[in-house]
């Protein structure tokens, strides 16, 4: 673990803010939005800013070191250059309960308070003992809302799926013909090249690095990663 060095003000924070097109397009909360609201709470609370790291278009289901910007935030954290992390809610900044408590008690031992403008309507501050009791029971509350959904959604997909009805996002491998799917024989074949990769020991960042560095590009034209390679793995049909 880097050492903190002894020069660092208290007070130092760091702003996270990312989007997903989902989140542009259905409910409007922009970059813009969320930075001038986690500028006002560092303000309010006497807080340095030491940088603004923003994600656009980047899916929570890509864990934080894996983002362009969440890889710099993990940096600076780890290497003591702030002591502060402010992001609007827990879903910008981690896949799941167990994502989010693992790395913020890691962040505790550092001495690193996660600082949350807007946990239904309040702000949460983990320097604290009951800060850190509420990012456990809302960490829990959020996990079990996505399972539920999560439940809902599935027997209608694997159903979809089975006879080969469109759903969205079009999944990697196929295309959409109106409201069925058909192969993509170019994608298909990429896929099958993952899977053979894959069998002969590659690990799945070692395939994302293979894809990018081939100019392969995924469905949106965007970068592989390791989480994107092992849902395709998954899911593909």
């Amino acid at each position: 673990m880097a050492r903190r060095t002894t020069a660092v003000n208290e007070k130092t924070a760091i702003l996270y803010i990312r989007v997903s097109t989902a989140d542009q397009v259905e409910t409007g909360v922009s970059l813009d939005a969320q930075q001038e609201r986690l500028t006002a709470y560092a303000i309010a609370n006497g807080l340095e800013i030491a940088g603004i790291l923003r994600e656009s278009a980047i899916s929570g289901t890509i864990p934080l070191a894996d983002r362009p910007e969440g890889e710099k935030l993990t940096q600076m954290v780890s290497s003591g250059q702030v002591r502060h992390v402010i992001a609007l809610k827990l879903d910008r900044l981690f896949r799941s309960a167990v994502d989010a408590l693992s790395t913020t008690a890691e962040w505790d031992k550092q001495g690193i308070a996660l600082h949350l403008v807007d946990m239904g309507g309040q702000s949460l501050n983990t320097g604290s003992a009951m800060g850190r009791m509420m990012l456990t029971m809302m960490a829990g509350f959020a996990q079990f809302e996505r399972d539920l959904t999560a439940e809902r959604t599935t027997s209608a997909l694997a159903h979809k799926k089975a006879n080969n009805q469109a759903y969205s996002p079009t999944p990697y491998g196929k295309d959409r013909d109106g409201e069925r799917l058909t192969d993509n024989a170019q994608e298909q074949s990429i896929i099958r090249q993952m899977r053979e990769l894959k069998e002969n020991g590659s690990s799945l960042r070692g395939i994302a690095e293979y894809l990018n560095s081939n100019g392969i590009a995924s469905k949106q034209g965007k970068r592989w990663y390791a989480s994107s390679v092992g849902y395709i793995l998954n899911h593909a049909v």
